[in-house]
């Protein structure tokens, strides 16, 4: 017999949900062949059969939550027509930290209708008096509680004793409303800007860059370009590029605050944001200070494409040092970007758009685009932000100093 276990989960995920289950108890199956999906705070993870045989039972069943190393199930040597199916449990909970400092919770014992919880949430509630009304309706399937839910509620600010607060009903919805779950993802997404804002010094400044050049440049060599590399030539090489000589001449832009030491990094870990089918992700293009143009562009293609397809890892999505967002392909004119934490600094793109523009003394029609960059002020200065962009704007401009590395 050989278990299925949940893997590691990458940096900052410490458990998962049980999504679905691809195979059936007594159906064969192949070695690597995809078993059960688990859903991270991130993305959709693929668990894939340690061996060939026969799934002959699942310990954790779908919504359940599962820690990195916990079993979901067995496999048995052998084909399916031999094999006998095992009852499938109702759920299983693998172990996740416990709660060291549990607290008292006001609230009323019970309401009719509440979610019912999995049974490691149903424990931990036990261990701490928190109750099903109180927490509310829970992320799990069906809207079961989970124990990150009541990990979520414990660390909630308890209400004051002299007016404990009951928990807030769901108004009323009128004709034509609809009620849907936000999914992890989403939830996720939402906790962790507001976790920026809370804890940054978010400031942000702007600049504007001339696109001329860069645009002609492009219009000159994109199609050998294509021809050689197998890829087509866009804006974002060339801000990957400005980014990442600015970031070696304005270091801090590129560092993160860990507790009170400041981290610098020696490298280039490029976040770039594209929209997936369930929101905002943050693939990250590693050593980008060693790639070329091609490499780049090639990189951020196979990120959309698999940001589309949902089939992006963990792995892809983690350690990034700086990230670019570019508002500019849904027609965004300008916009202040929100870190993404732990990164010191985030820069936005936005639309190229026609403008009459003063130059030598006389209006002329360039291709403008507005560009911002959002950081955290605790540890980057004004004059290092403000310096920052104005380095990026110079090599968009003359483009020629990216190769010149000047």
């Amino acid at each position: 017999m050989t278990d299925i276990l949940v893997p590691t989960l990458g940096e900052s995920v410490s458990s998962a949900t049980v999504a679905r289950w691809l195979k059936k108890v007594g159906e064969a199956v192949a070695a690597d062949e995809p078993l059960v999906e688990l859903e991270t705070d991130k993305v959709t993870v693929e668990v894939n059969a340690p061996a060939a045989g026969v799934l002959e039972a699942i310990a954790a069943a779908e919504g359940t939550e599962v820690a990195p190393g916990a079993v979901l199930g067995s496999i048995a040597a052998g084909s399916a027509a031999a094999a006998k199916p095992a009852p499938q449990p109702a759920a299983a909970a693998p172990a996740i930290p416990h709660v060291e400092t549990p607290r008292a919770v006001h609230g009323p014992v019970a309401v009719p209708g509440a979610h019912a919880p999995l049974p490691a949430a149903a424990k931990l509630m036990a261990e701490t008096g928190a109750t099903a009304a109180a927490i509310g309706a829970g992320t799990g399937k069906d809207g079961r509680i989970t124990k990150g839910d009541v990990l979520d509620f414990l660390a909630r600010p308890a209400p004051a004793a002299a007016t404990p607060a009951a928990p807030r009903a769901p108004r009323a919805l009128e004709a034509g409303e609809e009620r849907v779950k936000m999914t992890r993802l989403r939830a996720t997404i939402a906790r962790r800007l507001k976790e920026a804002q809370n804890t940054a010094a978010m400031l942000t400044t702007f600049n504007e860059v001339d696109m001329g050049a860069a645009m002609a440049l492009r219009a000159e060599y994109k199609d050998v370009f294509e021809k050689k590399h197998g890829v087509r030539l866009g804006f974002m090489s060339f801000f990957v590029k400005a980014c990442v000589a600015a970031l070696k001449e304005f270091p801090a832009v590129n560092a993160e605050i860990d507790g009170d030491e400041i981290v610098y990094k020696n490298f280039v870990h490029m976040g770039i944001a594209v929209g997936g089918p369930s929101g905002l992700v943050v693939p990250v293009l590693r050593n980008a200070d060693t790639l070329s143009f091609a490499e780049i562009e090639k990189a951020i293609g196979a990120f959309g494409r698999k940001a589309r397809d949902g089939a992006l890892k963990l792995e892809e999505l983690a350690g990034g040092s700086f990230t670019i967002t570019n508002g500019g392909i849904y027609g965004s004119l300008m916009s202040t970007p929100i870190l993404n934490p732990p990164q010191s600094g985030i820069l936005g793109m936005h639309k190229i758009q026609d403008r009459p523009m003063a130059i030598g003394g006389k209006v002329e029609i360039r291709p403008m685009m507005y560009i911002a960059l959002s950081y955290d002020h605790r540890i980057v200065d004004g004059k290092e932000a403000v310096s920052f962009l104005v380095r990026v704007k110079e090599s968009i401009e003359d483009p020629r100093r990216l190769m010149l590395d000047i």
